[in-house]
């Protein structure tokens, strides 16, 4: 994912925490908050509750895949912060990328065809 389209500051983090919108399923949480700027950027997170560095490494990669899927279809001008729970822990990937869509349309992020991005 480019450099830009990251949240990197602890400060972003702690904005959407405190601003941002939460949407809820069983693996994920997906807080969304707007950002003035013509792109979305993305933060993810994994606590050391999911379990060591390399299972908590593989979530993180995986829920990086399904945002780098999903971004062109994603209304721009947000930051958007994936949080893993536990029960993500073994999932397939298809199942991880469903789920970050569903929660995405639920955050009136997805753009249909036809529909202008702006």
């Amino acid at each position: 994912m480019q450099q830009r389209l990251r949240l990197r500051r602890s400060a972003d983090f702690a904005r959407l925490r405190r601003e941002g919108t939460p949407h809820h399923d069983k693996l994920l949480l997906l807080s969304v908050a707007p950002n003035n700027l013509p792109h979305n950027r993305y933060g993810f997170v994994t606590s050391k509750a999911l379990g060591n560095a390399v299972t908590r490494n593989r979530v993180r990669r995986q829920l990086r895949e399904a945002i780098r899927q999903h971004h062109p279809h994603l209304r721009p001008g947000h930051d958007i912060v994936v949080v893993g729970k536990r029960p993500i822990v073994g999932q397939p990937f298809d199942h991880i990328a469903r789920t970050v869509y569903k929660l995405a349309q639920r955050a009136q992020l997805v753009v249909t065809p036809g529909e202008d991005q702006s």
